[in-house]
């Protein structure tokens, strides 16, 4: 079995890419990132885009959207669910904290809180510099955040199943967790399986969330140059100070 200390650029390689649409549980609303592109206008890059989850939807739907990814084996799968729908898209392998594109957007966004994954806020101020620098003036950012739960004793070691598309049964499964209040991180080992013809695979991987209070996202947005327009609940009411799950709606300054 392999077990690593995996650099958060590359957790979704191999296994845990495979897995992850099978494994997936939940799918952000498209309607909703293309409304914000709609309104913020074109052109838009989504960040973390992953297998392509909303970014083909907004393409098809004709938005000038573009993705960037840090995982090489998620942006392929992209590239051929982009190819049997017969939609064009441009991709960028490229972590978020360090963003160098070619041309500059009137929208960024991220679909879900993908921005906890980046492991301190160091590299979260690295990203929202990118941002900035990536955005046109007066242009918009969408960033979801999260305040993880620890995970009920109950969950820990539990298995969820799913079958790939060869027929081969995924596991998945949460080994163990620690939490740090004080350097706002949850790290979970997390357990992948894969049961088919040949022998299985099974790999391990550390998983870390790392989660900011209002006030402290506040500030580094505003040191990257991006003033705080809304802070809003999945739902787009106004939140409160200590909820736990906030969209952020940015602005260029």
């Amino acid at each position: 079995m392999e077990r690593q200390h995996t650099d958060p650029a590359d957790f979704y390689t191999g296994i845990v890419a495979e897995s992850y649409a099978p494994l997936k549980t939940f799918s952000y609303d498209p309607e909703i990132y293309a409304a914000f592109v709609r309104e913020a206008g074109g052109p838009a890059l989504e960040l973390g885009c992953g297998d392509g989850d909303p970014l083909l939807a907004l393409r098809r739907d004709g938005l000038d959207v573009e993705g960037v990814d840090s995982s090489a084996d998620m942006l392929e799968r992209c590239r051929r669910r982009a190819d049997a729908a017969g939609v064009s898209v441009t991709v960028h392998h490229q972590r978020m904290e360090a963003l160098s594109l070619p041309r500059r957007f009137r929208a960024v966004f991220l679909a879900g809180p993908t921005f906890n994954l980046l492991p301190d806020d160091a590299a979260a101020a690295a990203a929202l510099h990118g941002i900035r620098r990536h955005l046109t003036d007066g242009g918009s950012a969408l960033i979801p955040l999260h305040v993880p739960s620890p995970t009920p004793a109950g969950k820990v070691g539990r298995v969820r199943t799913a079958v790939a598309d060869d027929g081969a049964e995924m596991r998945f499964s949460i080994v163990s967790e620690e939490r740090d209040e004080t350097a706002r991180t949850q790290t979970a080992v997390l357990r992948y399986e894969r049961h088919g013809a040949g022998e299985p695979t099974v790999v391990e991987r550390p998983w870390l969330l790392h989660w900011y209070p209002r006030p402290v996202f506040e500030e580094l947005a505003a040191a990257a140059g991006l003033a705080t327009v809304s802070v809003t609940d999945a739902d787009g009411r106004a939140a409160a100070d200590d909820a736990t799950d906030m969209v952020f709606r940015l602005r260029a300054a």
